[in-house]
């Protein structure tokens, strides 16, 4: 089991950048296949980012490529989402999540995710 704690949220202005942090407590989180997921006000959560336990091979949504980057440190038990260049788009909750069963090609599907953080408020001003 693992428990995972978002951090770093806030509010910017379009163009600026902010990191979120996860750290995960409980097995180590290189055990772990790990993701970045959103939902905003009204729509569906949806597929950010994902990275893999073992190659660190990383995923990422059309709508973010080349403008955020996902990272873990192990060390640290804790795993980044360096968001650049944000939009007013971008502004939604914004969660961690964590799987034992490597998600294979499904990485951005969020049902194959078993541990889920309790979520971040990312806020872009136009």
């Amino acid at each position: 089991q693992v428990q995972l704690v978002e951090s770093g949220g806030g509010l910017v202005q379009a163009g600026g950048s902010l990191r979120v942090s996860c750290a995960a407590s409980g097995r180590t989180s290189s055990s772990y296949d790990m993701g970045w997921f959103r939902q905003a006000p009204g729509k569906e959560r949806e597929f950010v980012a994902a990275i893999r336990r073992s190659v660190g091979s990383t995923y990422y949504a059309d709508s973010v490529k080349g403008r955020f980057t996902i990272s873990r440190d192990n060390a640290k038990n804790t795993v980044y989402l360096q968001m650049n260049s944000l939009k007013p788009e971008d502004t939604a909750v914004y969660y961690c999540a964590a799987t034992l069963v490597p998600v294979g090609s499904y990485y951005y599907y969020p049902r194959r995710y078993d541990y889920w953080g309790q979520g971040t408020q990312v806020t872009v001003s136009s």
